[in-house]
């Protein structure tokens, strides 16, 4: 096993579509010649890639790669010791008793050269060894103090980055020896069109707002079932995210089961339905489901150190936090299939679609359309495009002076212009399925009054409409004379 040469770093593989920051951390830190042994962690969410990225960089490196399973003790050291074999080349694998033992093995491969050793779903063998933290911690310790020349890259991946850093948490604290933290996430909205391979904004939308940027639901839960045009979006629902002979029909009811053991399922289940149908407050989703505050925030709380969820506050009501389901597949599930389970089994899915469709437009795809423009405007928007650098996006509402009656905007636009930081840039409005014209304009103008009246600086907010469909004579008019931002579906796939 010769070492890698470190001025010529591995390539990526062809057959890995992106990831190249995550490749280049990887093997940076797996090649990096200097003395001393150094510690990664590598978290995303089930389905994104993380496992085929590590085994592509262990292959490019030669490094040792090992994937922990739910397994006692004995079996998972039986398992370890006898992959170490292989690698090695020993005639015949060691007998550990212990971790700490193990442990020792895998330091000793850095003695010589810069040695990549991961331990892949570690959190799986933590499951069933609850010390096993605490036994790399010494271990990595006392290799950085007697051995100070050992060079072993280790790379513990798995779970969640809250439940990494939870595992890491306390006396054991290998998260604060870490010199390399990388999260292999979704891809981005824009990544996600190209993975897929479609070119057409608006259905590029409706798929993103089905299956997200998780990789693995095109090639293992749908065989590369592809929509062919946006005249294919219906059929491809029904042929793959509602048909249970695909895997796909079947993955968003594991993954409440995937990411822990929650007191309340049933809860959790009403609280993500009452969500997917538009309750994002605490105190709106307790109202829908006729349960006591306590019990609903303590779900909601619970959901969200998972990363099933993500909070947000309003953006003008920042004590007010608002909720949305973080992945669209559970978001389709909550919205659509498990409201209409009883009609999906009983009846062919086209017919139920075709009368569920509104519903999807309405509860799926304008409030996952109006994500997307959150998204947009922070990650891809020119500084030009509202005057500064945008810092956040989220919703905001503001109540009218009489009556109980609110103005929302979807998109409420924060950052830093001339040197000041939180200035408000933009306040906009999201329409999924319908034209935009002049009274959209009026309603932001009226939201940018209310705004300045109760002391909001708006000096530098500029009113925005985010349309699916395209906008009316009146608003291009109003555009043109720079009275408003006009965004579309192809600017945010397209444009800056």
């Amino acid at each position: 096993m010769s070492p890698p040469d470190a001025t010529a770093l591995p390539d990526r593989p062809d057959q890995m579509f992106d990831r190249a920051d995550e490749w280049a951390d990887l093997v940076g830190f797996a090649c990096e010649p200097s003395p001393g042994a150094t510690l990664a962690l590598v978290s995303g969410q089930h389905r994104q890639g993380k496992t085929f990225l590590l085994e592509a960089v262990s292959r490019a490196t030669d490094g040792f790669y090992f994937d922990g399973q739910a397994a006692a003790e004995a079996e998972s050291l039986r398992r370890l010791a006898e992959r170490l074999a292989e690698y090695t080349g020993a005639a015949r694998p060691e007998h550990w008793h212990r971790w700490d033992e193990a442990a020792d093995a895998l330091f000793a491969l850095g003695d010589e050269r810069p040695a990549l050793v991961i331990l892949d779903d570690f959190p799986e063998l933590v499951g069933h060894s609850p010390a096993l933290p605490s036994v790399l911690h010494c271990a990595y310790l006392r290799m950085r103090q007697e051995r100070p020349d050992n060079r072993t890259r280790l790379v513990l991946s798995g779970a969640s980055p809250a439940v990494i850093r939870r595992l890491f948490a306390g006396p054991s604290s290998l998260h604060a020896v870490a010199s390399l933290e990388v999260e292999v996430r979704p891809f981005s909205f824009r990544k996600a069109a190209r993975f897929w391979g479609i070119r057409a904004p608006r259905l590029a939308v409706q798929v993103h707002a089905v299956v997200g940027g998780t990789p693995a639901y095109r090639g293992d839960l749908v065989c590369d079932d592809v929509p062919a045009g946006p005249d294919d979006f219906d059929a491809w629902v029904c042929r793959t995210v509602l048909n249970p002979r695909v895997p796909l029909f079947w993955e968003a009811r594991h993954l409440l089961e995937q990411e822990g053991d929650y007191a309340d399922r049933a809860l959790c289940h009403s609280a993500l339905v009452a969500i997917a149908g538009g309750r994002s407050t605490p105190g709106g989703i307790a109202d829908r489901l006729g349960a006591s505050l306590h019990d609903v925030s303590h779900v909601l709380a619970v959901m969200h150190k998972h990363g099933l969820l993500h909070g947000e506050p309003d953006a003008f009501r920042p004590g007010l936090t608002r909720y949305r389901i973080a992945e669209p597949l559970l978001a389709f599930e909550h919205a659509i299939a498990w409201p209409h389970r009883a009609a999906l089994e009983q009846e062919e899915a086209p017919a139920v679609w075709r009368r569920i469709r509104p519903v999807f437009d309405a509860m799926v795809a304008a409030p996952h359309f109006a994500q997307l423009c959150r998204d947009w405007a922070t990650r891809y928007a020119a500084w030009e495009t509202f005057g500064g650098e945008v810092s956040t996006a989220v919703r905001g509402t503001v109540p009218e002076p009489e009556g109980n009656t609110r103005l929302d905007a979807e998109v409420v636009v924060r950052g830093t212009a001339d040197g000041r930081p939180g200035v408000l840039l933009s306040v906009g409005l999201a329409r999924w399925n319908e034209v935009m014209d002049a009274p959209h304009l009026e309603r932001l103008r009226r939201t940018l009054a209310l705004l300045t009246a109760s002391g909001e600086d708006t000096s530098q907010a500029v009113p925005a409409c985010y349309g699916g469909v395209g906008f009316g004579p009146e608003l291009r008019a109003a555009e043109a004379k720079g009275e408003v931002l006009l965004i579309g579906a192809d600017r945010l796939y397209h444009g800056e």
